[in-house]
């Protein structure tokens, strides 16, 4: 697939707030042709206005209604944009919500919530568009998890983190499958962040921490430039964390002996670990 940014067709989901549309702004500016999904139109326009600056002719942005829990958005939206574009570069499956409960807690309709927006969405996405892709013979996907998908130390994000974790289950098996089949101009990643500054704490279902207030909060201009670096180099990096630390943190997560040691504590508070402040919430 080729290098850069520039005129690529590149698709975001979840692109009303936080990390999508910030990151629609920062790929617009780049050069790629937008497609902004999410169920709130209204918001959508306000992120194109944003891109365009004011200026009506939107030639590089398309706005199109998606609600992820539903195959059939999917679908259209994959049709809609090849229709009008021709093709598809670049499929962003960044749609997620928190929730604030813990595993006793949680209700049929809590983890159905979950599931169906955190999991299930990313599942659609890849089914709609790696089709395609193959067809094509290249393309790329990037699927935005999350640090508690994979160390689910925060007990509060219980079923966020589990769904999470599936998402990052799911993304593997679809390289592996892909791998195994020589499809190697098709790149599928996974992006997990820490603690970003942006309102995914106070969105959480059952409430929580305005994200932006806690310690160590991720500047999200950093978080975006990395996903955007992983657009313009495909093969990069198909594993990427929003920090370095936080892959010597996992790492050290699953090498402990006795992982009860460090489950109580602020996430991985010990010097071994990345610092407190990964805690809280993804996005």
């Amino acid at each position: 697939m080729s290098v850069g940014i520039s005129g690529k067709v590149v698709i975001i989901t979840g692109a009303s707030s936080g990390i999508g549309a910030y990151l629609a702004r920062y790929l617009y500016d780049k050069g790629a042709i937008i497609v902004i999904a999410a169920r709130r139109v209204e918001e959508l326009q306000k992120v194109a206005q944003d891109c365009c600056e004011g200026n009506e002719e939107f030639d590089r942005i398309l706005i199109q209604r998606c609600d992820v829990t539903k195959r059939v958005d999917h679908e259209a939206l994959r049709d809609i944009v090849l229709e009008k574009f021709g093709k598809i570069d670049c499929w962003i499956n960044n749609a997620g919500v928190g929730l604030s409960k813990s595993v006793l807690s949680l209700t049929d309709e809590d983890v159905d919530l979950m599931i169906s927006i955190n999991t299930k969405s990313v599942l659609y996405g890849m089914q709609t568009v790696v089709p395609y892709f193959k067809e094509r013979g290249e393309g790329q996907i990037i699927n935005v998890g999350s640090l508690l998908g994979r160390t689910p130390v925060n007990s509060m994000r219980a079923m966020y983190s589990a769904s999470k974790a599936a998402m990052a289950s799911l993304t593997c098996n679809m390289r592996v499958d892909l791998q195994n089949e020589g499809f190697d101009k098709i790149f599928v990643a996974l992006f997990s962040p820490g603690v970003v500054a942006t309102d995914f704490g106070l969105n959480s279902v059952g409430g929580g921490p305005d994200s932006k207030t806690l310690p160590g909060a991720q500047p999200v201009e950093e978080v975006i430039k990395l996903i955007g670096d992983m657009v313009e180099q495909p093969a990069a990096s198909v594993d990427q964390y929003s920090r370095p630390t936080y892959r010597t943190a996992v790492a050290a997560y699953y090498s402990t002996e006795d992982v009860r040691t460090i489950e109580t504590k602020p996430l991985f508070a010990s010097p071994s670990f990345v610092a407190k402040s990964a805690v809280g919430n993804h996005k």
